[in-house]
């Protein structure tokens, strides 16, 4: 089951943001990573992952990391909407007959 992971970094610039993105993207069994909070300061990542060797990975390459939260992922509520079914439309079928038949012997039939 997929877990959603919060973790406070500290990110002074957005070249910091970017390199936070590209290694919580990189690492293995992430779904999906986006940033959170006011200030963006906050990585909410979902996936199957370590949320510890996260944080540390975090930790060693942007700066000061704080695990905040740990949890399953649910799915967001506006996207179980029902569609409804509509009939589906069949588009016609063509048959190409070609005017003239040619016979192997080289005349028209």
């Amino acid at each position: 089951m997929a877990q959603k992971i919060v973790i406070k970094v500290h990110m002074g610039s957005d070249k910091c943001r970017r390199k936070a993105m590209a290694l919580v993207a990189a690492t293995g069994g992430v779904v999906s990573v986006e940033l959170a909070g006011d200030d963006r300061s906050k990585v909410v990542v979902v996936g199957e992952v370590d949320s510890v060797k996260l944080t540390s990975l975090l930790r060693r390459k942007v700066g000061p990391a704080e695990l905040v939260e740990v949890g399953d992922a649910k799915p967001a509520k506006k996207e179980e909407k029902k569609e409804e079914k509509k009939p589906e439309t069949v588009p016609p079928y063509y048959y190409y007959y070609p005017y003239h038949h040619y016979s192997p012997y080289g005349y028209i039939m």
